[in-house]
């Protein structure tokens, strides 16, 4: 059974809805046997910053797929949420990345894990590191926790426990 850490984030219509179908329907698919959440963190948006904030939160999957499979899984599940790729940064229903997959290093055309930056990104950092506090970075093997990215600004919890 393979481990993988998947960022949820949503800031359009009831973000808690869309957080919820998220989680769900990860839990739907084939070959994921098992999801534990995160808190909800409600963040201010990165990039572009003229739009409404976001909910985030961090799921920890037990998973049979390969790193591309979930990969598509997650894309699938973006799209059935409404998810459109308009603006780089921008508003969104959904939004599914890979984190981390087992402690691997993977770049290919299509994915790079670890996240590449999630290193630098407090609303990933803190929910991750809630759910998995001794997890190291696959490629520095720094514990996350570590990374300065903690000390930002900008996170608050929204809604303490799991969905």
């Amino acid at each position: 059974m393979n481990t993988a850490f998947i960022s949820i984030g949503t800031n359009m219509g009831d973000r808690q809805e869309y957080l919820q179908l998220a989680v769900t329907s990860l839990g739907a698919t084939e070959g994921i046997k098992s999801v534990e959440t995160s808190s909800i963190y409600e963040t201010t948006p990165v990039g572009v910053t003229d739009q409404a904030d976001f909910l985030n939160l961090v799921v920890c999957v037990g998973t049979e797929l390969t790193p591309l499979e979930l990969l598509n899984e997650c894309q699938r599940i973006e799209n059935e949420l409404g998810r459109v790729r308009t603006i780089r940064w921008g508003p969104r229903t959904a939004d599914l990345d890979i984190l981390l997959y087992n402690n691997e290093s993977i770049e290919s055309e299509t994915l790079s894990v670890p996240h590449p930056c999630m290193r630098e990104r407090a609303f990933v950092l803190i929910p991750l590191t809630e759910l998995a506090p001794e997890c190291l970075d696959p490629v520095t093997g720094r514990p996350f926790r570590e990374e300065p990215a903690m000390q930002e600004g900008g996170v608050k919890l929204w809604q303490p426990g799991k969905i």
